[in-house]
């Protein structure tokens, strides 16, 4: 899993010289952006000069999906997306990874053309460079393990494929990777650990608490000054069952304790009733008793000044009124107990809560920033800072080629995080012709023509689907088609337009996916909003 030799010095070599030259581009938000290392002081965080700093973070899914990157990168820069987060007023991300993809070689679901200086990473040094631009924003990074694959999560910290040991070596790699580098602050050990997962337990095999202390310990041995975020667990002894990472009642008893003082942050996730109808919800005198149920399973940490508790995960679509009262609760909640937080998601592909900015990756979600607003920082223009990259080098003439032109790599889209989510992808064109080399004249057609499925997220109200196409001679424009009689729409789809029509849907290739040539296959996706289950295997037909 431990990729520690880069395949692209050039291309991270540019990483850290931008930072270094540009590092004073970008003003941070005043009173916003820690100095140095942070630790705690009952439930207060503090900064290398004693400052007491909040947290406000969203969390960028999609390293934790086998895309291995952050989503979005298909349609903006990564920039692009670290000056809009900062200008809305945070000053921190959450950014979710799976182990698999630390282990990974290759990375997809990014146009180059708009992100050329991300070519040919591999997923750890696409982390590389999230951590580095964001230090040019004034952004901190909180690493969250957010699956231990890109397939889903897991209740327990480990799996039968993905170890205990492997868990605490890969933190401690990437504890020892950052050890100099103070813009990544935390480690948020295990997301959302859920159903046997218990605390205080005893049972080496579910006890989350004692497995936390484990990890952190090891973390903290290799770099004593990053804060350890310990999420809760479900089920509670000594409350109802809450949500996934949620509860954290028993630790009143049973703390956890770590080796070195003053890095422990407790973390909690929170949502509303659209995304599931908690008891709660339905109480008479909801929303005023919110505040009572959050103290009893996080809050009273927090209240009391025993430890800091960060809200790791809460967000909502605020389509409904029920939901508009749980975010002005919390937020009223956050803002009086001084609470740090990071907001789900950046992303507008959540299919549970969307996102902070609407589908096209750049227009804020005005409604929910305003709801916001009271926890966040002053919101500020912050400009994108130039990230261009290596230049590739001009194809040579050539009188008598040997090879036919080659591609630059292919991007792909690939599978949703946590929440149901799409991943739309770019693909580059490919590189000029070289001189002396015919064009070819064949035009493919459906006899040349074939496309794969893979289903990469399926719930109860939709699916996210891949599509692999590939011609043996040159093409432009295709469409396919297959049988869906639960489909009602498309709300989402890269690289080919879709729709919904007696029983089927139909998509056309478009945009990076309407040209086709001979041994570069193109992957585009979409995802569908059904009544029904998702085809699993569905017999695509080519035109």
């Amino acid at each position: 899993m431990l990729q520690t030799m880069w395949r692209s010095v050039r291309a991270y070599g540019a990483v850290l010289l931008l930072v270094g030259v540009m590092a004073t581009a970008v003003l941070p938000a005043t009173a916003a952006t820690p100095t140095g290392w942070l630790h705690t002081k009952g439930s207060r965080i503090l900064d290398s000069t004693g400052q007491d700093q909040v947290l406000r973070a969203t969390s960028w899914f999609g390293m934790e999906t086998s895309s291995c990157a952050p989503h979005g990168l298909w349609q903006i820069s990564l920039d692009e997306g670290l000056a809009r987060i900062a200008s809305m007023g945070f000053n921190t991300i959450r950014l979710p990874f799976s182990n698999e993809c630390l282990a990974g070689s290759s990375v997809t679901g990014i146009d180059y053309a708009k992100n050329p200086a991300l070519e040919g990473l591999t997923p750890l040094e696409v982390m590389d460079a999230v951590v580095a631009r964001s230090k040019l924003y004034g952004i901190s990074v909180i690493l969250d393990r957010h699956r231990p694959d890109s397939a889903a999560q897991s209740p327990l910290w480990y799996t039968s494929t993905w170890s205990e040991a492997r868990w605490i070596s890969d933190w401690t790699m990437l504890a020892r990777r950052y050890a100099t580098n103070p813009t990544v602050i935390g480690v948020d050990l295990h997301n959302e650990p859920r159903g046997d997962a218990c605390w205080g337990c005893g049972d080496p095999k579910r006890d989350w608490a004692a497995a936390a202390t484990r990890a952190g310990n090891a973390v903290l041995k290799v770099n004593p000054k990053l804060l350890v975020v310990v999420e809760g667990v479900e089920k509670q002894q000594a409350g109802p069952p809450t949500w996934w990472g949620g509860g954290l009642a028993e630790a009143k008893k049973k703390p956890v304790t770590l080796a070195v003082k003053n890095q422990l942050v407790y973390s909690t996730h929170d949502y509303p009733a659209s995304v599931f109808d908690q008891a709660w919800f339905k109480a008479r005198d909801y929303p005023r008793n919110l505040p009572s149920v959050w103290r009893a399973s996080w809050g009273y940490l927090q209240e009391s000044g025993t430890t800091p508790v960060l809200l790791g995960e809460f967000g909502t679509k605020l389509e409904t009124t029920s939901d508009q009262q749980w975010l002005a609760a919390l937020v009223d909640y956050v803002r009086k107990n001084k609470m740090s937080f990071a907001y789900w998601s950046f992303n507008p592909n959540s299919g549970d809560t969307g996102g902070l900015v609407k589908d096209d990756w750049t227009t804020p979600q005005q409604a929910k920033l305003t709801a916001l607003r009271p926890i966040l920082g002053t919101a500020r223009t912050v400009a994108p800072i130039p990230f261009p990259g290596p230049k590739k080098p001009e194809p040579t003439a050539s009188p008598n080629p040997t090879a036919s032109p080659t591609a630059s790599p292919t991007a792909s889209p690939t599978s949703p995080s946590t929440t149901a989510t799409p991943d739309p992808a770019g693909t580059p064109d490919a590189s000029g012709t070289p001189v002396g080399t015919p064009s070819p004249t064949a035009t493919g057609s459906a006899a040349t023509t074939r496309a794969t499925w893979t289903t990469q997220s399926a719930w109860e109200t939709g699916y996210v689907a891949n599509l692999t196409v590939t011609s043996d001679l040159p093409r432009h424009g295709w469409t396919v088609r297959w049988a869906d009689a639960s489909a009602t729409s498309v709300m989402n789809a890269w690289g080919m337009t879709c729709s919904v029509a007696d029983g089927a849907v139909t998509c056309t290739g478009d945009g990076f996916g309407a040209d086709l040539q001979p041994g570069q296959p193109v992957q585009v996706g979409l995802q569908v909003v059904t009544s029904g289950p998702a085809p699993t295997d569905p017999r695509l037909e080519i035109s």
